[in-house]
């Protein structure tokens, strides 16, 4: 199931974009409908399904583009108010669609990403969907039909879960909902609307990006709905995009002075990424190879990256790895390593590295080549000089855990995932990748407590009670242990019954 009912209920009932002068100053009203607290609970119960849904793209490396991104828009504008939490995902989804949910969490399907032609045309898309948590939309609509909109934003997560057993059913659920207030609040959505480009518009200069991509990125899908009908691009059905709001948007950048704002490297490998996971495998291994064949790419270095990527996930190994040492090669001649100007010989010298640091996402993808290929030892070589430079990058820190692990170097995972989880404490990989650990040492009672916080991190009260009674029925542990968990167990129980409690 791809979320299709979410995107197009909550796009309807939170559509990404607005620019009206003439909206409702709501002030306490809105705030004494819902709070920010009870708003991010809402959101908190809408994402457990996303998550659990295999549409949800959890990959280390696409969340931390997007959250980079995301949060230089924020950092870089004064919409945000203090203590605002923001959360962007993407979903694997082909259709071109973003939306925003209660609570400040942002979706953006795989399709828009990989539409988007250049990295401001997905800021502006980004800052658009920031404009609408910012600017209390959702507390706007909930303030002038009072209750109605939450028990539809239930509504919602209960057609997710019956979708998995039957679409239809879902769909009626949605229908009853929905239907009779959708046609009613259109004119109050589009205002949002108007709003929403107005200040996403604001984001996106603050933050140095082009602000031609909005209108551009807008233009194409226009283009697109007038062209193919039928299958218009999927964000024109959820966030209309009329001539007026162009004409507003190229109105507002006319006067401004040309900004080439270069695409990030962080951009341009993400999007090859999501290239090759779009359809079969093989597909994309022949769609990479014909563009490299005819010379059709604009970043040679990217456009490999992306062919060794999708000849990985067709298990293509000993190609993938004879790729690999092209794209190497194509990194010695323009390599990223450090350049010295201006020295004392009068000429430019270049700092060379015996192993070729070429960045984190590439280096991870060597990394899993090579361990594909069975060069064990070169895959942990590589690990470890990559951590040296990207400590924080996680998918090297997964990988690397991961490579351990099923190298039976348990014990050694364990000591590098404790440590990162001394510093990261929010990562739900890395409590997974613990637990694993624990359940291969026979601790049960801290495998259960790593499980239970890594439900916690997904909102998921329940599950992690669950396990955190499972691991109290275990005898392996301390008193200190023991106390450890029962205390804990107590914390997730209150918060349990505080949802419960703003749930009635």
């Amino acid at each position: 199931m791809k979320l299709i009912c979410l995107i197009i209920a909550l796009s309807l009932l939170f559509p990404a974009s607005g620019f009206a002068h003439e909206l409702p100053d709501l002030g306490d009203v809105s705030q004494a409908t819902i709070t920010p607290h009870q708003e991010r609970q809402i959101g908190l119960q809408i994402m457990r399904q996303i998550r659990a849904d295999p549409s949800y793209l959890d990959d280390p490396e696409i969340a931390s583009y997007l959250s980079n991104l995301g949060h230089k828009l924020i950092a870089n504008s004064d919409e945000a108010s203090a203590g605002q939490s923001f959360e962007f995902f993407a979903v694997q989804d082909p259709s071109i669609n973003a939306f925003a949910l209660p609570g400040g969490f942002m979706g953006f399907n795989s399709g828009l990403i990989v539409a988007a032609q250049s990295e401001s045309e997905l800021a502006a898309v980004m800052s658009h969907e920031i404009a609408h948590v910012t600017q209390k939309h959702l507390a706007r609509m909930i303030a002038s039909q009072k209750y109605d909109w939450v028990k539809s934003i239930a509504a919602v997560a209960v057609a997710i879960i019956a979708s998995r057993a039957n679409s239809q059913a879902s769909q009626a659920v949605l229908v009853a909902s929905q239907a009779s207030m959708i046609q009613s609040k259109l004119d109050f959505t589009r205002k949002h609307e108007r709003e929403a480009d107005r200040i996403g518009l604001n984001i996106l200069l603050d933050a140095g990006f082009d602000p031609q991509g909005m209108s551009v990125f807008f233009e194409r899908l226009q283009r697109a709905g007038r062209f193919h009908e039928n299958g218009a691009p999927s964000y024109l059905r959820t966030h209309p995009i009329t001539y007026e709001r162009i004409a507003d948007i190229q109105n507002r950048t006319r006067e401004m002075p040309y900004r080439q704002v270069p695409d990030s490297i962080d951009f341009l490998l993400v999007r090859a990424k999501l290239r090759t996971l779009q359809g079969k495998p093989h597909d994309a291994v022949v769609q990479f190879k014909t563009r490299l064949d005819e010379k059709r790419y604009s970043n040679e270095v990217v456009e490999r990256y992306g062919y060794t990527h999708a000849l990985l996930r067709d298990k293509k190994t000993k190609q993938a790895g004879i790729e690999l040492a092209h794209l190497y090669q194509l990194l010695q001649v323009n390599p990223s390593t450090p350049v010295l100007t201006d020295h004392v010989l009068g000429k430019t010298v270049r700092v060379e590295y015996k192993n070729i640091i070429a960045g984190a996402m590439i280096e991870t993808l060597s990394a899993s080549v090579k361990l594909a290929n069975g060069q064990i030892t070169e895959a942990f070589n590589t690990y470890k000089n990559a951590l040296k430079v990207y400590p924080q990058h996680r998918a090297l820190m997964h990988g690397y855990a991961q490579a351990l692990i099923q190298n039976k170097q348990t014990e050694t995972a364990l000591e590098f995932i404790n440590k990162q989880l001394q510093l990261i404490q929010n990562d739900v990989q890395l409590f997974n990748l613990q637990a694993q650990c624990y359940a291969l040492l026979g601790d049960r009672m801290l495998e259960h407590r790593a499980l239970a916080e890594s439900y916690m991190l997904k909102g998921h009260y329940a599950g992690a009670i669950d396990q955190l009674q499972t691991a109290l029925k275990s005898s392996n542990g301390n008193f200190y242990q023991l106390s450890s968990v029962e205390a804990r167990l107590k914390q997730v129980q209150a918060l349990k019954a505080e949802e419960e409690k703003e749930q009635k």
